[in-house]
């Protein structure tokens, strides 16, 4: 306890200089601006920024894209209050009650709020990410190869089956995902797989073009092709959060902030779902359920509370596990990986002090949003007033620019212009892009992983189902597929009802 303490307070002395306070403002304000313009979000954030990024020093580029992750989904609730437009996805539930503040004349209210809980959400997860990640790394160097290749594999079945309304869908995409990492030389004997005789594709896919394109050309176009809404933006009043809107949702708080950080662990999940989650679990315990989605203040703080505290959750997993826990996670530990910090089980053996830099940077990020948000709201609303005629064509440059700089080859602004196009085409069957992100991350560790158990068990499939923790994720991942099929579901909850009715019987 007192060798992490030290180490946390080395990393907060030596982020709360000069420049990385300067970073910290900077990319937090990009990431704000970011989240305020709908269409856009914190993954092709923090994809453009590492491409910005590369030649800086690994612990300031990756300070730049932490502090634009937290604000980019902090900057979406803007949007959503006064607009009823959530600049990402995961303010969609801050619009139920937060447009409806507005419309009553208390914008400014609703912003403080939403900083509120953010700040308190995001401080929660903070803690979370400085206590977990150092146990479930040194719980994960029990982990071998065939332990990964479950655990990579029920990452992308667990993205399938949240994401989305149809599981079948995602877990097409997830796979989709899986299928473009095995494109290129295979990490063993460097045969070519899947290349179909193109030169340049003996190198693989590289993965941040093609982020851009599913996340950045995707989106352009998506939000091309929909009608202009008008934006009325509401005068904000005082900003300035009341201490008793804070002080009476303590329980609120809490109980968002560990879902928040649970559901961030989850792979593949989201920060859309931890909000959603966080805001079902407050009105159910609510005592003014009937204020819900007509202007609840518990309602609005449950929301940001629970995105922001996604965010330390879903790093725990991609630093210990190299498992992300969500589409921003995982290009965020892609740029780690780039700036030559590899995340894993071997995390805390070869770089312990690192886990505490991304604690300080994560406060530092936290920081920053709450300046942010406090002091410069009315400058900040005046992203909204752009028109996206001339934002969707700066943004497709950085895409094609960040695309051509991360190599210098011309043929990764090709395969991101691919990507976009079908990343836009399948977004309009309704097929979530969030599985096909965490397939491209997570198809390098399940391809290796396979290949080396089956290299250390002679080909024998036996380990992959007799080690104990492989035969608990098999037995997990067969269970949430099966749960899908109508009869299974049907029996299972029918076993469930009748073992809940005998112990409700039982006297006490």
């Amino acid at each position: 306890m007192l060798d992490g303490l030290y180490a946390l307070g080395r990393s907060l002395a030596a982020f709360f200089t000069f420049w990385p306070l300067v970073y910290a403002l900077g990319a937090t304000l990009v990431g704000i601006l970011v989240g305020c313009m709908p269409g856009l979000s914190a993954t092709l954030a923090i994809a453009l920024l590492t491409t910005l990024t590369i030649q800086m020093p690994p612990n300031d580029a990756i300070l730049i894209l932490i502090c634009a992750y937290v604000g980019a989904i902090y900057g979406g609730s803007r949007t959503a209050i006064l607009l009823n437009i959530p600049g990402t996805a995961a303010n969609a539930a801050a619009c139920l009650d937060g447009y409806q503040l507005a419309l009553k004349g208390q914008a400014g209210r609703a912003m403080g709020i939403a900083t509120c809980g953010s700040v308190a959400g995001s401080l929660f997860g903070i803690l979370c990410l400085a206590l977990l990640t150092p146990a479930l790394g040194e719980m994960a160097l029990s982990f071998g190869a065939f332990e990964f290749f479950w655990l990579a594999l029920f990452g992308v079945m667990m993205s399938g089956t949240i994401a989305g309304s149809d599981p079948v869908k995602g877990w097409l995409m997830g796979f989709a995902g899986l299928f473009l990492t095995l494109i290129g030389q295979d990490g063993m004997h460097a045969h070519d797989r899947f290349t179909f005789g193109v030169p340049e594709l003996s190198g693989g896919l590289s993965l941040i073009p093609a982020l851009i394109g599913a996340f950045g050309l995707a989106e352009i176009l998506t939000v091309l092709s929909e009608p202009i809404r008008k934006a009325m933006v509401n005068s904000a009043d005082s900003v300035i959060p009341r201490i008793r809107d804070v002080v009476q949702y303590w329980r609120t708080i809490l109980r968002s902030g560990v879902i928040g950080v649970y559901i961030g662990i989850l792979p593949g999940v989201g920060e859309d779902m931890a909000a959603w989650s966080s805001y079902a679990a407050a009105r159910r315990a609510s005592r003014e359920k009937e204020q819900f989605g007509k202007g609840s203040v518990e309602g609005l703080m449950a929301a940001e509370t629970g995105d922001n505290a996604s965010i330390p959750g879903g790093i725990i997993p991609a630093l210990a596990l190299a498992i992300p826990g969500s589409a921003p996670s995982a290009v965020l530990m892609a740029a780690m990986i780039i700036h030559g910090v590899q995340p894993g089980p071997m995390l805390m053996v070869n770089q312990p002090q690192f886990v505490f830099d991304v604690v300080a940077m994560t406060l530092l990020a936290t920081l920053a949003m709450l300046f942010f948000g406090l002091f410069l709201v009315r400058p900040l609303l005046a992203i909204i007033r752009i028109p996206r005629t001339i934002i969707m064509p700066v943004i497709m440059v950085l895409c094609t620019v960040g695309s051509f700089a991360i190599a210098s080859r011309l043929f990764d602004v090709y395969i991101m212009l691919f990507i976009g196009v079908c990343g836009f085409v399948l977004r309009r069957l309704n097929y979530p892009i969030p599985p096909f992100v965490l397939g491209i991350v997570l198809g390098d560790i399940l391809d290796k992983s396979l290949r080396r158990g089956l290299t250390l068990s002679n080909g024998d499939l036996t380990p992959f189902f007799t080690r104990p923790i492989c035969a608990l994720l098999a037995a997990v991942t067969v269970f949430t597929m099966l749960m899908y099929v109508p009869g299974f579901n049907r029996r299972v909850r029918a076993i469930n009802t009748r073992v809940w009715g005998l112990l409700r019987r039982q006297p006490r």
